[in-house]
């Protein structure tokens, strides 16, 4: 962390916390009595209250998009690079909020959080959860902070299924939609790679059927393995070969030596996983991989896209990456040939990358450019 905040951050930011009191009736016929959502804001609301932007996070994602808590931190919020003063999403010009999702592990409510009824973790026992469940949550919280409409909500991955669930829910309460990296269903592949990582955890002597916190424990070593799964899908296998390559980390090929061998890549996946494995919940993962295998645009319009987005009336902004083999470029055009077919107005852009689906995380001169005027038309309207 530098001693000083550079000039295009948001600064030191607070999180914040709403209850609601309101029952949330979800997809799977349960409600939830009352919750409470966490969240962090940049930038002023306008007086008209037209200015207002929604992030939606992916997967292992939270409330913390931008900025620092602390001059201690080591790293600002994980969208950073997109959020902020002069940024992409520039916080000069909008009033930008970012929250984390319920069944999430970061302050709103979720598995870990306490049952009403029992007065126990939730544990497995958390209501299963669609992206659309999501998204009603959303627009309470929207609700709550006085914005009828918002200017544009934006989500990569997973935040892009909740972005294009936005404007079929709530049509009338979008202009904007930016669809970053993400697809309208997944893939046998990308459900396969998520049961996997799913089973890394269950089979966790620690997972205990889900009810770990009750015995003081935590499935740490499949929750870790599980997130190395999830991070090699991630990379580009150009990107991993120039990081890691064959490099060794200790050991030696050495003939006449039977020294135990360790490449780079293998610590820096384990050291990953372990990472992980500190910060994330357990049943949360397994709550939210479902989710984002569940999710299916056109299921309930006969499997026909351009039918899902017949009303919606938001303008859409479609962005993938080249070398991203988890969200592939292809997931992308099916979106904007739906659109297309659906008469609705979209940009659409694929940016060369070498860094596989983290790329929507990361520095890139040409993203920036092409999210940076789209953003930029939406602040002039």
């Amino acid at each position: 962390m530098p001693d000083v905040l550079p000039p295009d951050s948001v600064g030191i930011v607070t999180p914040q916390t709403l209850h609601f009191s309101e029952p949330l009736l979800l997809a799977c016929g349960k409600t939830l009595s009352d919750y409470q959502l966490v969240y962090e804001t940049y930038g002023q609301l306008n007086a008209n209250k037209s200015n207002a932007v929604l992030i939606c996070h992916a997967l292992s994602g939270h409330h913390h998009a931008a900025g620092y808590h602390s001059m201690s931190d080591k790293r600002p919020g994980w969208w950073d690079s997109y959020i902020g003063p002069g940024k992409p999403i520039d916080t000069n010009k909008f009033f930008v909020v970012s929250l984390n999702n319920i069944g999430g592990c970061h302050g709103s409510t979720g598995p870990s959080s306490i049952n009403p009824e029992t007065g126990k973790p939730w544990g497995p026992d958390f209501p299963k959860l669609r992206v659309r469940d999501w998204v009603h949550s959303q627009a309470r919280l929207a609700d709550k902070l006085g914005i009828d409409v918002w200017a544009a909500v934006i989500g990569g991955s997973l935040g892009g299924m909740q972005a294009m669930r936005w404007t079929l829910e709530y049509p009338d309460r979008v202009r904007h939609c930016a669809v970053i990296a993400s697809a309208m269903k997944l893939s046998a592949q990308n459900i396969a790679f998520n049961e996997t990582a799913r089973q890394a955890i269950i089979s966790d002597p620690n997972f205990h059927d889900g009810r770990y916190q009750e015995h003081n424990t935590v499935p740490r070593h499949g929750l870790g393995v599980a997130r190395m799964i999830g991070h090699i899908t991630y990379l580009s296998d150009y990107d991993m070969g120039e990081k890691f390559g064959r490099d060794l980390r200790s050991g030696s090929f050495d003939i006449g030596t039977d020294e135990e061998v360790e490449f780079q890549i293998e610590s820096y996946l384990r050291y990953q996983g372990g990472n992980f494995a500190k910060q994330f919940d357990a049943n949360s993962y397994l709550l939210i991989t479902k989710a984002l295998d569940y999710f299916d645009l056109a299921r309930e319009y006969g499997d026909d896209a351009s039918a899902a987005f017949k009303n919606a009336q938001a303008k859409f902004l479609v962005i993938s990456f080249s070398t991203d083999w988890r969200f592939a470029p292809e997931r992308s055009r099916e979106i904007v040939s739906a659109l297309i077919g659906a008469q609705k107005s979209v940009t659409y852009a694929e940016i060369e990358s070498k860094s596989g689906h983290d790329a929507f995380l990361l520095p890139n001169e040409r993203y920036e450019q092409v999210f940076g005027r789209y953003l930029a038309g939406i602040a002039t309207e």
